[in-house]
């Protein structure tokens, strides 16, 4: 089928260059189209279609994809005769430092990722917090809880609301038995969460029950028209409070990392100056 396509389009491509007094260039490809000096071949649209693709979708794809080639190629070319030459120069100097960036930035990363060592200790962690507490500071609140959400009609309502709220060693077991009755739920009360994320599970629950949801120690039953949700908030942190280890922790890793990182690629670039300057590929004339 692409074989088809790919001739289908080379025939159409003949066309059009009968049309623009068509030159056949240098290089050792199919051409499949050419705007001016430019030209579109027949690898550069080779991976548009599949073995799947129908042929009235391969013909829409290819066809679209040779109008949008072709209008871009005439918009660079007038660009290129009516814009200042000034500007010119300056999108050139623009895309030279692009590519520039592009080839070192994936050079370091390739030798950066081969040596970053990822291990971090705890303690070296927990230096960080210390040294840094000014830096974590809450803009959120956060809640540690747990909750459950099932269908209004449970038999067993009044059950599961002793075991949710009592919530001793055989309670959570016997809760994670019974999970598969729950829509949703999490019986994980000792990880913080945001409360924003905690709106989007629990759709009963509004920003006018933030005072509800901020006090600790607190049982929360919600409905809506089809569904129960049991909430038990175990801890609460408010915004402007101190981010606690536990959470701030990933956060500092990634900064830990980065710094490590940060140095690789100085240590790096100084190598390879080093390096230049011993097999005489680099000098600088007085």
């Amino acid at each position: 089928m692409k074989k088809y396509f790919l001739g289908f389009f080379l025939g159409f491509a003949a066309l059009l260059t009968q049309a623009c007094d068509y030159f056949e260039p240098s290089e050792d490809r199919t051409v499949v189209v050419r705007v001016n000096d430019s030209y579109l071949y027949e690898e550069d649209i080779a991976s548009l279609i599949n073995e799947d693709t129908s042929p009235e979708d391969s013909s829409i794809i290819v066809s679209n994809y040779i109008t949008r080639w072709a209008t871009q190629q005439l918009l660079i070319d007038r660009a290129e005769l009516n814009l200042p030459e000034s500007q010119q120069k300056e999108f050139s100097d623009l895309v030279s430092n692009y590519r520039n960036e592009l080839y070192t930035n994936a050079y370091t990363e390739a030798v950066v990722s081969r040596d970053l060592d990822t291990s971090l200790n705890k303690a070296e962690i927990e230096d960080y917090y210390a040294q840094n507490k000014e830096n974590f500071i809450l803009n959120e609140d956060l809640v540690k809880l747990r909750y459950i959400n099932l269908a209004k009609n449970s038999n067993n309502l009044d059950e599961l609301k002793t075991k949710f709220r009592r919530f001793n060693e055989k309670d959570q077991q016997d809760l994670i038995d019974i999970a598969l009755q729950f829509k949703n739920y999490s019986l994980n009360d000792s990880v913080w969460v945001k409360t924003k994320s905690v709106y989007n599970k629990i759709g009963p629950l509004s920003v006018e029950d933030r005072a509800s949801l901020l006090k600790k120690s607190n049982f929360m039953e919600l409905q809506d028209s089809l569904n129960v949700y049991l909430v038990y908030v175990n801890d609460v942190l408010s915004r402007n409070e101190q981010a606690p280890l536990e959470y701030a922790s990933a956060t500092i890793r990634e900064i830990l990392l980065n710094k490590r990182k940060q140095a690789l690629i100085k240590e790096l670039e100084k190598d390879i100056t080093k390096d230049a300057i011993k097999n005489n590929e680099f000098e600088i004339y007085n």
